[in-house]
């Protein structure tokens, strides 16, 4: 290999290195938005919807409001690019199980590209090693 050819290989790695990172992100970002999911349903699961409840509502930075919920009341659910909708309770799980379900899948498939990406930077490795040997034995 010459060295043009060692330079492009290793601007395709770093390459590969950098959407590695950004995949990595995401993951992490979705694992987060899984959590909340769960946690959302889980919380709307516990609510009874026929009598009043005392609850804590986040406000932020660690700091809750005491509260109660009103039977039957419906909830409101941000769907996205500042639209918000409201449900009944089942409506507004079987909504936030449909999202898990979509962020579970999202998650397998950025895990699926960083296996081909990590794959593909061990194949540019083992290419750089053999580049490095084929270069020390011509000495």
């Amino acid at each position: 290999m010459s060295e043009e050819q060692a330079q492009q290989l290793l601007y395709q790695m770093q390459m590969l290195e950098g959407h590695l990172s950004e995949l990595t992100q995401r993951e992490g970002t979705i694992m987060s938005i899984i959590r909340e999911a769960s946690s959302a349903i889980q919380s709307l699961k516990t609510i009874d919807t026929k009598t009043d409840n005392e609850t804590l509502v986040p406000v932020g930075l660690g700091t809750f409001i005491k509260t109660k919920t009103v039977p039957n009341e419906k909830l409101i659910l941000n769907i996205g690019a500042g639209i918000a909708i409201e449900k009944d309770k089942d409506s507004a799980i079987n909504f936030l199980e449909l999202r898990l379900k979509e962020m579970q899948v999202a998650l397998q498939e950025t895990s699926n590209q960083k296996q081909q990406i990590s794959a593909s930077l061990e194949q540019g490795k083992q290419q750089m090693e053999q580049m490095l040997a084929a270069s020390r034995s011509k000495k």
